[in-house]
């Protein structure tokens, strides 16, 4: 009994990936689900429908690897950060829509809140910035606006949680209420140095502690699922770029790794320092395990891969995800173009919530193939934007500065994106060849609560290079085209901010 499932449950679709004791992935399955836009800037998703597909890949899953739940030694869950699901302790109904940590309906509540002088509050306490991005203002929405919640959560009538929480609640029948540290961490309520929720947060952003889910260590064996991995022990629990992070092997305070999905999200390794950035970055919990809280310096991209989806989507230039690659090599560069994809605002270093997409330097000249050029172009410009403001931060103080980026995620199978992104590190970008470590990562977790592996050194023992990108451009030519790229910033900027 060496397997392990992994439920990944991320912003666009449901999946369950079956690891054998080596971390190789002996099966996956996946679902989409709907995107919900009920106004500009807000993103909802159907609380009960992420569930009906993370079920129904957990059983495809099984299948295809010739496995019952009897056969499975643990199940571990990544997901999803900062999206909510508020829900009646009673049935168990979810009282409103999924809230998503890409929504910005309560930009203004962050405005007021840091206006009124809560921001250092905020970030001495969390690591975080007062951004909408993050999980207590959602929760605090949903009060506000659905009848009779507010009374409701007050009475205890109401449970809350980010989307792990929701998971292992509906994966045991209702009877836990649990997240770990590293998803706590992402809410704007947890003191991330006590570990645990805080009044004085809790009051500030008017959540009742009564909702809250209890706080346990990332690795460790929570409770045993019901159908459909019926007596599974539930063993790991990581927020995605935890989860990410932990199954790239970065063990090592200054080690850091980069995923490209629906955006992208650099984490570094700080170990037990909880380093306070000086660059607007955020101080976040990477793991708790076995007593142990590890920090790390993360800086969040809002719209990574998911431009590539407008560009097929909203465009219509290319027909799918794949194709973007070869269309942005049909070219030598993007002619000058630059594609700034701030559909959801800016992320760090930035946060602001009011910036929105822009192309500029157009001419009679650009084609498709050049706006395919600037949207890779514009991915590896906003990672590298994360990676200078890390390096501000911890230099020597996290243990050492970046040798390498690791990278992961749906988009790292695109050579020329690694490419561009070494390019303008001025850094080796390296891919492993199990590029599925959100996943891993989360089994990685599981199996070391349950005696799998017995330690981080033997876990790490299993992570292999599949391909190493050098930069091919000097460091001049680098400097140039990041310093375009920051005038093509400062033009989106603001934007949508109210009149």
């Amino acid at each position: 009994m060496t397997h392990l499932v992994s439920l990944d449950q991320g912003t666009t679709s449901s999946r369950a990936i079956v690891f054998d004791g080596a971390g190789r992935v002996v099966a996956i399955a996946q679902k989409t689900f709907e995107q919900h836009f009920p106004q500009p800037g807000w993103v909802e998703h159907d609380a009960d429908e992420i569930w009906a597909t993370q079920r129904d890949v957990i059983g495809e899953a099984l299948a295809s690897a010739g496995l019952k739940p009897g056969d499975v030694r643990a199940a571990g869950i990544t997901n999803q950060r900062e999206t909510v699901v508020v829900w009646e302790r009673a049935s168990g109904a979810p009282i409103h829509a999924a809230i998503v940590w890409q929504d910005r309906r309560t930009a203004d509540v962050c405005d007021k809140l840091r206006a009124a002088g809560r921001e250092p509050l905020v970030r001495d306490k969390t690591g975080l910035l007062l951004d909408p991005y993050f999980s207590a203002t959602k929760i605090a929405w949903i009060l506000d606006h659905v009848p009779g919640a507010r009374h409701s959560a007050e009475a205890g009538r109401l449970a809350c949680g980010t989307i792990d929480s929701w998971l292992i609640h509906k994966l045991t029948g209702g009877k836990l209420h649990v997240t770990d540290a590293s998803n706590a961490s992402r809410t704007l309520l947890m003191d991330i140095h006590a570990g645990d929720w805080d009044d004085e947060l809790l009051a500030a952003f008017r959540v009742p502690r009564a909702m809250l889910p209890e706080i346990r260590a990332s690795s460790e064996v929570l409770g045993e699922a019901d159908s459909p991995l019926a007596g599974v022990p539930i063993a790991g629990v990581a927020g995605d770029q935890q989860s990410a992070l932990f199954g790239q092997a970065c063990y090592a305070a200054g080690a850091a790794k980069n995923t490209y999905g629906t955006g992208c999200f650099t984490l570094m390794n700080t170990g037990p320092r909880a380093i306070t950035s000086q660059n607007r970055l955020l101080t976040t919990v990477a793991w708790k395990i076995g007593g142990q809280v590890e920090y790390a310096l993360e800086g969040s991209v809002f719209i990574g891969g998911a431009v590539v989806g407008w560009l097929r989507d909203g465009l219509g230039i290319i027909k799918s995800s794949a194709d973007v690659e070869r269309l942005a090599n049909s070219v030598p560069d993007s002619g000058d173009v630059f594609l700034v994809p701030a559909f959801a605002g800016l992320g760090a270093p930035h946060w602001d919530p009011y910036a929105r997409g822009a192309i500029v330097g157009l001419t009679r000249g650009t084609t498709a193939a050049h706006l395919a050029r600037a949207a890779l172009d514009g991915i590896a410009f906003q990672v590298a934007d994360l990676v200078d403001a890390m390096r501000r931060d911890a230099g020597g103080d996290a243990g050492g500065d970046f040798i390498e980026l690791r990278v992961d995620g749906g988009a790292s199978v695109n050579d020329t994106l690694l490419q561009l992104q070494a390019d303008v590190l001025q850094l080796p970008v390296v891919r492993p060849k199990v590029t599925e470590t959100t996943a891993l990562g989360a089994a990685y977790l599981a199996g070391l609560a349950t005696g799998v592996w017995q330690s981080r050194d033997e876990i790490a023992q299993h992570w292999q290079i599949d391909r190493r990108f050098e930069p091919r451009i000097s460091a001049d030519e680098a400097a140039t085209r990041r310093t375009r790229w920051r005038e093509a910033v400062e033009r989106a900027k603001g934007w949508a901010r109210p009149k």
